[in-house]
């Protein structure tokens, strides 16, 4: 079987890199999907729809648009891993976290223990919480392979 892992969150570290990278150093059979990494490109995804002139606007189409991707991705996967930085407050990582647990996905969650507190009900519903992308291996090693 091959498992399919989205990766949802933060988008200023390698963590996704790190992931990817060791699950192909053990030979993990892993297919990774992602939201869209590029700031600028994601908050333009709505710009094919016309020019706005209110920023307000222009967000909403383009998380509709991000949206199709995101959802659709959700869905397909068979385990989500959600990474919350500590710089910046990732909503759209907790609102991906309650997509899953509305679904009954798992999912992982990837931070450190400073926020532990703002992410109870996000931990509480989440699998496993880990603090490193080597936590995360480790987790899909055993998933995978039982071993």
């Amino acid at each position: 079987m091959k498992y399919k892992v989205y990766l949802s969150g933060e988008i200023h570290s390698d963590w996704r890199e790190q992931l990817i990278q060791g699950a192909e150093a053990n030979q993990l059979p892993i297919k990774f999907y992602s939201a869209v990494t590029d700031h600028e490109l994601s908050d333009a995804a709505g710009d094919v729809l016309g020019e706005e002139s209110d920023n307000f606007w222009r967000d909403h189409k383009s998380a509709k648009v991000n949206g199709i991707r995101t959802k659709t991705l959700i869905e397909k996967s068979d385990i989500a891993i959600i990474r919350f930085g500590d710089k910046y407050k990732q909503w759209n990582a907790a609102f991906d976290a309650g997509y899953c647990a509305a679904l009954g996905k798992p999912y992982i969650t990837l931070h450190s223990e400073a926020l532990v507190h703002p992410l109870k009900e996000v931990d509480a519903a989440a699998m496993a919480w880990a603090k490193t992308p080597e936590q995360v291996l480790e987790i899909l090693k055993y998933v995978i392979s039982a071993k």
